[in-house]
């Protein structure tokens, strides 16, 4: 069987990864094009595009680069016509992946959607398209089936990825990192920054603020492979402040508490069981903007917006948002999660529970045989 795999960014190159591994081993004469990066590279999918070409954030910046967003999106129609792939995989990154949908729905091309677009939060509306074009929806949160049984649609729950990646009990043996990046032992405090250039400079700046009240503790920041380099360079050169780049795990598996930004990074952290505070905060004039746009569509619906929160249906995390992110704040959270163990204890119980939610490990090897068993029909 071909197939062809569309992620637009760095969970999705990962989750995207393992699911190939998954259907290779049901299926050893499949073959793999499409839009990701190096994992799922490394695992065998001939790369037609890297995400780290494809990350725009924001209302402003899409506008602006909405020329080479239609120019990709043309190339990739093309591409799916030229490749003819036995099944479309479409991993999140709704934006781009649901015009793609309903193109390759129309050219009859079979459309798998793996890991279900943020609809429950906004834009519900667009239910009524991934009925149409979608032709197996699987998702990977427990709250998902119920929403979608809302508009009589039925996908299939195969829990969460991230279950096969993360282990449920700590490592041991030879332990490298904590030589290499803090000989001086004193507690690890993970800063996550993001991943996109917006983010690191409007959230780590910030974090680092709070950082210099404790120099008591190891700082290490996170930095993600898809970032440059240079971007995490104007905030260099504090003593207690280090950077890693390319070991989030790591870093997590030995971190007392962290500080991080909306998004995947804060399931991460509460898989690994570390204690966190989630940041968020967009500037500028078109920041504000975006921010006051997304609060009216998304603050009607739901309460929160770190998905460790949504997934218990409370605040199981402190959430700094747009003027809330200050590092008098973050500085006040940090101080309470190392020093107050009643509440610290709190915290990773409810991190217990989310991994308990999410359904066991497997999630890729049940996708494959999803996905499989439909080509199969």
């Amino acid at each position: 069987m071909k197939y062809y795999i569309i992620a637009g960014e760095a969970s999705g190159d990962l989750h995207s990864s393992n699911l190939v591994k998954s259907i290779k081993l049901k299926d050893p004469h499949s073959e793999f094009r499409g839009w990701g990066g190096n994992l799922m590279e490394a695992n065998g999918v001939e790369l037609i595009k890297h995400y780290r070409d494809l990350a725009f954030m924001g209302f402003a910046e899409v506008i602006k680069h909405l020329p080479t967003i239609f120019k990709n999106i043309e190339f990739c129609k093309k591409d799916i016509l030229d490749y003819k792939p036995d099944v479309l995989i479409l991993v999140d990154y709704p934006g781009f992946n649901l015009r793609i949908a309903k193109f390759a729905k129309s050219a009859g091309f079979r459309v798998v959607y793996y890991i279900s677009p943020q609809v429950w939060a906004w834009k519900s509306s667009r239910v009524n398209l991934i009925k149409q074009v979608v032709d197996k929806m699987i998702v990977i949160f427990p709250f998902e089936p119920e929403f979608y049984a809302g508009f009589n649609y039925t996908v299939d729950f195969v829990g969460h990825p991230l279950l096969d990646v993360i282990p449920d009990s700590p490592q041991t043996g030879e332990d490298s990192f904590r030589k290499d990046h803090n000989p001086t032992d004193k507690p690890i405090i993970a800063l996550l920054p993001g991943s996109r250039k917006q983010e690191i400079s409007n959230m780590l700046p910030v974090m680092i603020q709070a950082a210099e009240h404790f120099p008591a503790y190891q700082f290490v920041i996170a930095g993600a492979p898809s970032a440059q380099k240079e971007w995490y360079v104007p905030h260099q050169g504090h003593a207690n402040i280090s950077i890693v780049y390319n070991n989030t795990y790591d870093i997590l598996r030995h971190a007392s508490a962290a500080m991080v930004t909306s998004g995947t990074a804060t399931l991460e952290a509460a898989l690994w069981g570390v204690p966190e505070m989630v940041c968020y905060r967009s500037k500028g004039i078109t920041g504000a903007i975006s921010y006051f746009l997304a609060k009216q569509l998304i603050g009607r619906k739901l309460k929160f917006i770190a998905i460790v929160n949504l997934i218990l249906s409370r605040e199981a995390v402190k959430e700094y948002i747009q003027n809330k992110l200050t590092a008098e704040n973050l500085a006040a959270e940090l101080k309470k999660i190392m020093e107050d163990t009643t509440y610290r204890k709190r915290m990773q119980e409810d991190m217990k529970e989310i991994r308990e939610k999410l359904g066991g490990p497997g999630a890729s090897d049940k996708a494959a045989s999803l996905i499989i068993s439909m080509l199969k029909k």
